[in-house]
This record gives C-alpha cells, sequence and structure tokens, in this order.
C-alpha cells in the first residue's frame, strides 16, 4: 500500500474509535489518549548477509495501550510495513483483545523487507536482529508478538530463542505461534481461520441460511484463506472461488480444495498453474452467498461497494473494506462482520499459548477447539446484541464493545 493509503487506514480507525468512545459516553481526553498508541518504538538494525555484506533494516513495534494488561500482537515482514500501518494495526488488537476478553492491551510490529528475496539464514539473521532492537520493551509480562504477514512458527522460534539468550533464562511465554516442541499450542496455526469459520455459521445462522451448500468466494489463500477455504469444504460448503496475489480461480459447482492446498506454495500461490483465472476485482463482485477478504487492506471500496452480491461479509485480513464502503454495503442489507471480530481467534489462541507457557501445562486439540468456539460466539452474540439495540453498523457495534474494557481500565487506573 501506498503511504496515503496507509494514512488513510490510521485515519479511518480513528474516526471509528471516536465515534465509539462518545456513543460511550467519553469525552475528549479519553478520545485523546486512545486514539493513538501510547508507545512506538522505531528500530535500525544490522544485518549480515550472505554475499558478505551488511544491510540495515527498518523495524517498528507500537503497543497502543496496557492499562487491561501487557499489550499483544503479530510481527510483519513485509516492504509495505509503515508507521501509520503499524499504528492501525495495534489499535485494531486492542479492539480485538477487548471483544475476547483477554487481559490484553494491543501491540503490532513489522519489518521493512521481502522475505521471498530472502535465504532461510538471511530470515534468521534479520529475525534475531528485530528481537536484539526492540528487546527493552517486550516481554512474557510486557508485550507479547506473534506471527503475521510472511512471519510463521520458524520465525517465531528463532525469536524467542534470541531473547532467551539475551535474558538468560528460558521464555516461552515472550512470543507465541511457536512450534509444538518449544510450548507452542494445539490449532494456533489455524486459529484465526477456525474463528472466521465459526463467525460465518453464527452469521448464517441470524440469516437463517443453512451452511451446507452455502456458496463462498475467499480472497487470499494465505494462512488464513487456505485453512478457511478447507473449514469450509469439509462443512459442506462450496468454495467457489479463491485468489491470490496473480489471479483468481473460479467455478461454480465447487473448487478442489484439497487439491489446491497440496500445490499452493508457501507464500500461498497457487493460480499461477492455471490457465483460465479472473480478476480479483471479477472474484469480488460475484454472486454468492458469502464473501471473505482475506488478504490485504482496502479492497472493498466505495467504487465497488455497489456491486458486492454477496449476502454475508466476514472479514478475515486486517481493514479490507473502507468506512464508506461499510456504509454502502450496510444500507444494501449485506451484514457485514468486521475484521476485530471475525479475525479475533488468532489472539484468543495465542493467550491460550501464553496461559499454557505460564502454567507449564498444555491443552489437547479439541480442548483449544472447545476454547476458542466459546469465547468466539459470546464476542458474536455481544457485537451483535450492540448492532441490534443500539441500530449502529457492526463495524461501530464491535469497536464500542471493543474499546469499553480498556476505557473502563484507563477511568479506574486515574490516567483521564
Amino acid at each position: 500500500m501506498t503511504e496515503m493509503e496507509n494514512d488513510n487506514v490510521l485515519t479511518s480507525t480513528q474516526i471509528v474509535i471516536d465515534e465509539a468512545l462518545r456513543k460511550l459516553g467519553y469525552g475528549d481526553e479519553m478520545v485523546d489518549l486512545l486514539k493513538e498508541p501510547m508507545r512506538m518504538l522505531a528500530v535500525r538494525f544490522p544485518v549480515r548477509m550472505d554475499d558478505g555484506k551488511t544491510r540495515v533494516f527498518i523495524g517498528y513495534r507500537a503497543q497502543h495501550n496496557d492499562a487491561v494488561g501487557p499489550t499483544k500482537g503479530g510481527v510483519r515482514f513485509h516492504p509495505g510495513v509503515n508507521e501509520a500501518e503499524v499504528k492501525a494495526l495495534s489499535i485494531w488488537m486492542s479492539l480485538k483483545c477487548g471483544i475476547a476478553d483477554l487481559p490484553y492491551g494491543g501491540g503490532k510490529g513489522g519489518v521493512i523487507c521481502d522475505p521471498r528475496k530472502m535465504s532461510f539464514r538471511e530470515l534468521e539473521r534479520v529475525s534475531r536482529g528485530y528481537v536484539r532492537a526492540i528487546s527493552q520493551i517486550v516481554g512474557p509480562t510486557k508485550d507479547i508478538p506473534a506471527p503475521d504477514v510472511m512471519t510463521n512458527s520458524q520465525v517465531m522460534a528463532w525469536m524467542m530463542d534470541e531473547y532467551s539468550r539475551i535474558r538468560e533464562f528460558d521464555a516461552p511465554g515472550f512470543i507465541t505461534g511457536k512450534p509444538l516442541v518449544l510450548g507452542g499450542s494445539h490449532g494456533r496455526e489455524s486459529a484465526t481461520a477456525r474463528g472466521v469459520a465459526i463467525m460465518i455459521d453464527e452469521a448464517m445462522g441470524k440469516l437463517g441460511i443453512p451452511l451446507q451448500g452455502t456458496r463462498v468466494v475467499i480472497q487470499g489463500f494465505g494462512n488464513a484463506g487456505s485453512y478457511l477455504a478447507k473449514f469450509m469444504y469439509d462443512a459442506g460448503a462450496k468454495v467457489i472461488a479463491i485468489s491470490d496475489v496473480h489471479g483468481a480461480l473460479y467455478n461454480e459447482q465447487g473448487l478442489d480444495i484439497a487439491d489446491l492446498m497440496d500445490r499452493r506454495d508457501s507464500f500461498g500461490t497457487v493460480t499461477n498453474l492455471f490457465k483460465s483465472t479472473i480478476s480479483n476485482e471479477e472474484l469480488l463482485a460475484l454472486e454468492c452467498d458469502v464473501l471473505v477478504p482475506a488478504a490485504i487492506e482496502n479492497q472493498i471500496t466505495a467504487s465497488n461497494a455497489d456491486r458486492i452480491r454477496a449476502k454475508i461479509i466476514v472479514e478475515a485480513a486486517n481493514g479490507p473494506t473502507t468506512l464508506e464502503a461499510t456504509r454502502i454495503v450496510t444500507d444494501r442489507g449485506i451484514l457485514l462482520v468486521p475484521d476485530v471480530l471475525a479475525s479475533a481467534g488468532g489472539v484468543i489462541v495465542s493467550y491460550f499459548e501464553w496461559v499454557q507457557n505460564n502454567q507449564g501445562y498444555y491443552w489437547t486439540e479439541e480442548e483449544v477447539d472447545a476454547k476458542l468456539r466459546l469465547m468466539m460466539v459470546r464476542g458474536f452474540e455481544n457485537v451483535y446484541e450492540v448492532h441490534r439495540t443500539k441500530k449502529v453498523d457492526m463495524r461501530l457495534a464491535a469497536y464500542m464493545v471493543g474499546v469499553r474494557k480498556l476505557a473502563e481500565a484507563v477511568r479506574l487506573r486515574g490516567w483521564v
């Protein structure tokens, strides 16, 4: 995304935060505190590359607010990472934690780099270098990172090892999304997609539509998109279209999801193996029951919102629908389940992992799934009730539910 688009993401987030807090009865002081992260660290760190040359990388870590507890949020490795985006993402993490009633505030981090153009060893050095650069402000009781765009359990393992070396004690609770053998949790890798699947089920129930045979369109085939496609396929829905950065695949009768998952590469790319594809713009306009934007920000905008032909939109990506597009699709009677609710599964299971690390006692996958469903359904019902009783769109309702706990903690601490 361009710098202007990232600024727009932050600005639109601040607009809804302002509206949500005022509807909850808070004034300028609370808005002023919560519209920006309380802590924003920018770092530059050197990394020796495979060719022997040293390259300086730029990274960020935002901590939105720690009134409720330590901050929590992912680290993304992407060439488009910038300060405004990281700030917005940290605010969204606070909202997700509030909706799920977790003892966290929001955090987020990133490094400007392209893992697709780096060797395995270069990626390890960048991972360790980033941890060294931010080590003073993170930790199991301060700020707990996790995987995000183009990072995975291996990156988390390197980061945990580097932090443990710096602190000179084993610290599995410093980071979540780790491999199972290093204190990871069952269900973490597919947690975001599992949560989105639960939200689809709940939204379908509100509209009285059975899941069996439901036509689902998924934009994005990375971690969240591919797992969600599998969950929907296994539940009896028809996934009629998926997309990646190169284009989209469409079959009115339903795609063979197992085959596509086998053939995709580690970055979720598969459409380049097919001759007959459609564009991402055409995918968004397909007639379907459920549309899931699971790629990047600002995909449904004022310019294409009137062409959406879905009954339900469930946002698996961060910020895929602009504020104006939210108003347009809501006015058209489309039920939109916003990102801060729909994609909360990742941070919920990250919380489970942190709890298990702290206890030294680990749960089965069945226990994790049962606890995840309970928390996701409770979050959906809380947001839907505010949407229904306050007569506000689902995004504003989610922000109201998400920011309420944080604002109350700030007030009780006497900060405002």
